[in-house]
């Protein structure tokens, strides 16, 4: 059951009533966070020291080929434990509501969630690869896994915050 808060608005539909193309699972994260003890973000996931790991589905293994331990890259995640009707939310660090477009919260008409992680290890026998860490529940279903490139996805002109 989703809560809505103060100032919030569902959709008057279910996006998963209209789905239009399908997707397929290629495998599973394995993290240790759980609803209740999940941190709020991949810094604090990180934080936590608490490592994670994808379990590949055996089809994909050779589609790692290319990558390695220490490369860096963006995890497309279905965040299926999450609600999709909330147009608007009210989420607890705001000082109101905000679309849902606005914000990096799982509650979406199509829950997909991204992530850049660096690789840890890959076992190319099993499927098992490593990674620093992950902010979703354990068996989280994982859409795609794409190099993440500096000179591609930093935006041109982009400074960190000081």
């Amino acid at each position: 059951m989703t809560v809505i808060r103060d100032g919030e608005v569902t959709l008057p539909f279910d996006p998963a009533d209209r789905a239009e193309a399908g997707v397929t699972f290629i495998g599973r994260i394995r993290s240790p966070w759980a609803k209740g003890d999940s941190p709020r973000n991949l810094r604090q996931a990180r934080e936590s020291g608490k490592a994670a790991r994808i379990e590949l589905d055996l089809a994909y293994i050779p589609a790692l080929e290319g990558l390695d331990p220490g490369r860096q890259v963006i995890l497309l995640y279905w965040m299926d434990k999450s609600p999709r009707t909330l147009a608007v939310q009210r989420p607890r660090h705001s000082t109101g509501p905000r679309g849902t477009f606005s914000l990096r919260s799982p509650a979406r008409p199509n829950p997909i969630a991204l992530s850049v992680v660096r690789l840890t290890s890959i076992d190319r026998d099993t499927g098992v690869v490593g990674i620093d860490a992950i902010d979703c529940y354990d068996g989280t279903p994982l859409l795609d896994i794409k190099p993440w490139m500096p000179s591609i996805d930093v935006p041109p002109g982009w400074q960190p915050d000081a």
